[in-house]
């Protein structure tokens, strides 16, 4: 078992500075006064501050900084950030390094300083130890002053320092200002907002915990901590995230969505918000829509150029449904889309059933699900037979009704786009038999299947070719390359300031599945997804893996990343 931290007191005694009666006595001093034991040992005499913050240094292993020391003072650049939160909180910054900001410190204790800082820089940090005497002296030292940071910045200290030093416990109308343009907490939240947006983030998460309020952005489908903001702000945030979503505030016991609407560089942006009880307050999550996400081109989506071929054949058809299948958030809505940006033509009617509409296209008749009105898949996809259209969109297969709606249109001379939650090609015909639709009417009226998943893209200014050590065999056994054959092909991710985690965009990885007669035999006789799987390789379809493996050997991503959102198909080969 790991040896546990060691405290204060004794490292002072095994230093020889105190012995073991004055740490005792400052023990007591400092738990009458409410003081730390550092600032009682200092006060009672029995060390130096310098010798105390020493030992913080030893005992949070944190680098120390003697900043009175030759050629100490040229490594401070105290232009890196702001001089109101170097002034305030007695920090002096040393430049960035490997992403992260090496920050001179006095008290590595104070947790919720470090989390706000860590906002306010929007950055990680590289903490590194002085005393508050020395800092202090430094700064006296040099009065000339820093350069001010982008006015965003500014705009987060001031919120957070202001709405921190005011009481967020009581109710809301009687706390913080949630409407008022001026007010600190708006402009918080409208931080959070454009800067996720600027992050290439695809939604937002604020998440109340126990003792403080966690912030996550998902980028590039990895969601990663923003920073985590102080619990006596929780209440003033969500109250304006669900003002600004047009949703009750009072009403904390039930979920919620709504949707807000910001101009973030010039570009309107759409929220979607989704509130939801839990533990600890409300969860709030913003799903952000780009109105450029969806129209990317289909050469951007990161198909091989047979697939492609294939795609284009498929979608040009005059009947029949086109599924296209997998989990969540693996762009299944990006893909179809990016085929009616294609087809959209004065010559073509399109009728979407979307629930909800997230996009707007112009020229395409997009009808919204209203269940609450009566107006759901089944009641928008019979209106929309009448009206004499060339191609449908219905946006998910749910049950058994719209699959039967659906499949009747394809057989009606419709062609039929539509999503289905499958992990790959061939279990989607499965799925739709288990609902209830009839075999016959699945082989019949179904002409291809598309499997995929996003995966992250190197980023390529920065991505080396990876050596021996850095090449996991388990992963390339995956997409069946081994180490010899990786070596001098195969890339590794390396962070910087533009790519923190050596990735930066996501492209598809895609299997697709064309009906041939061997299958709809199959698929009438009610054959498992085993059969239908190794029918449709043996038809000349290539797995995920396989596309994976293209990609990783043209230096797209890595067979970590294929071996991340793949691992289920493999496993049924």
């Amino acid at each position: 078992m790991a040896r546990s931290k060691k405290k204060l007191g004794e490292i002072l005694v095994g230093w020889g500075v105190a012995n073991s009666a004055q740490i005792e006595k400052a023990v007591k001093v400092a738990k009458k006064s409410g003081k730390r034991l550092g600032e009682s040992l200092i006060d009672e005499g029995f060390a130096s501050e310098e010798q105390v913050s020493k030992a913080l240094a030893e005992q949070f292993k944190l680098p120390y900084v003697d900043l009175a020391a030759a050629g100490v003072s040229d490594q401070i650049d105290l232009k890196a950030i702001d001089e109101g939160i170097i002034k305030k909180y007695h920090v002096l910054p040393m430049g960035k390094q490997n992403g992260k900001m090496k920050l001179v410190v006095h008290d590595p204790m104070n947790l919720e300083l470090l989390d706000n800082l860590r906002f306010r820089l929007n950055t990680e940090l590289d903490l590194h130890m002085a005393s508050r005497a020395q800092i202090r002296r430094f700064l006296e030292q040099h009065q000339q002053g820093t350069a001010a940071v982008s006015s965003d910045q500014s705009l987060v200290t001031d919120s957070i320092d202001r709405t921190i030093d005011r009481s967020v416990d009581r109710s809301m109308d009687k706390s913080i200002d949630v409407t008022g343009e001026d007010s600190p907490v708006v402009r918080l939240v409208n931080r959070i907002l454009s800067e996720a947006v600027r992050m290439r983030a695809s939604d937002i998460h604020v998440e109340p915990m126990g003792d403080r309020v966690r912030l996550r952005y998902r980028i590039d489908g990895v969601c990663m901590e923003r920073d985590n903001l102080p619990k006596r702000m929780q209440n003033a945030m969500l109250s304006r995230l669900k003002l600004l979503a047009g949703v009750n505030i009072a009403e904390k016991r039930v979920p919620q969505d709504g949707r807000i609407k910001l101009n973030v560089d010039d570009v309107d942006i759409d929220y979607r918000v989704s509130s939801c009880p839990t533990y600890h307050g409300e969860s709030v999550v913003l799903r952000i829509l780009r109105p450029d996400a969806v129209r990317i081109g289909l050469s951007n989506l990161g198909f091989e150029p047979e697939n492609l071929d294939t795609f284009n054949r498929i979608i040009r058809r005059p009947n029949g449904i086109f599924l296209v299948t997998g989990p969540t958030g693996s762009g299944k809505t990006t893909t179809l889309y990016s085929a009616l940006d294609v087809l959209n033509r004065p010559d073509r009617k399109i009728i979407t059933a979307e629930d909800p509409v997230e996009y707007n296209f112009e020229g395409i008749n997009q009808c919204q699900v209203r269940d609450d009105i009566g107006l759901g898949f089944p009641s928008i996809l019979r209106s929309m037979l009448r009206q004499a259209p060339n191609i449908i969109l219905v946006g998910e297969i749910r049950d058994r009704e719209v699959g039967e709606i659906a499949i009747q249109a394809a057989l009606t001379g419709h062609l039929v786009f539509s999503t289905l939650h499958t992990n790959d090609a061939p279990s989607a015909i499965t799925r739709l038999i288990d609902m209830g639709i009839k075999p016959f009417l699945v082989a019949s009226s179904i002409q291809a299947i598309l499997a995929q998943r996003l995966i992250r893209v190197l980023y390529d200014p920065s991505k080396k070719l990876a050596e021996r050590e850095d090449l996991d065999p388990k992963y390339l056994s995956l997409i069946d390359l081994t180490v010899e054959e990786a070596l001098g092909k195969v890339y590794k991710p390396v962070p910087c300031d533009a790519a923190p985690g050596g990735y930066k965009g996501r492209k598809g990885v895609f299997e697709m599945m064309m009906m041939s007669a061997e299958i709809r035999d199959l698929a009438f006789k009610l054959a498992p997804v085993a059969e239908l799987r190794r029918a449709a390789l043996a038809g000349g379809m290539k797995p995920l893996v396989y596309d994976g493996k293209i990609k990783v050997l043209n230096g797209v991503t890595t067979a970590d990343e294929i071996a991340r959102v793949s691992q289920v198909a493999s496993e049924q080969d």
